[in-house]
């Protein structure tokens, strides 16, 4: 593969990587405000699983030990290209800057557990509305 496709590859690898991460921080701030708002996309059963299932995702591989997914991939393309595996761009450099942290594994536990907990408790606060046909 030539390196400088393997590094575009990676930096939109890592773009996905945050635009996920985003999506599950930001997430149950904006469905307190919704419900208190009564925006009605706050309740839509796809958003809300989708982030249950993604934040119960990123609790799960915490827990074992694993590292994501996406992180691996953007390493293995990073490497491909002849980087170290930090992001040597622009956007690696300041995304992964953003995205990653350097910090003991039973706090990224104690801080997703925790806010894996509020995102199921949102669920009763806030309940999905289904549609019955």
């Amino acid at each position: 593969m030539n390196g400088s496709v393997a590094v575009l590859l990676a930096d939109i690898v890592l773009i996905v990587h945050v635009l996920i991460a985003a999506f599950n921080a930001l997430s149950l701030p904006v469905i307190w405000a919704g419900a208190w708002l009564r925006w009605p996309f706050v309740r839509n059963p796809w958003f809300r699983f989708t982030h249950v299932g993604l934040m119960g995702f990123v609790l799960a591989e915490t827990l074992l030990g694993y590292m994501c997914p996406l992180t691996v991939w953007e390493d293995r393309l990073r490497m491909a290209a002849g980087q170290d595996g930090t992001g040597g761009g622009f956007i690696g450099y300041w995304l992964g800057r953003l995205l990653f942290f350097d910090c003991a594994a039973w706090k990224f536990i104690a801080v997703y557990g925790a806010f894996f907990a509020l995102i199921l408790l949102s669920l009763w606060w806030v309940p999905v509305r289904l549609r019955r046909r």
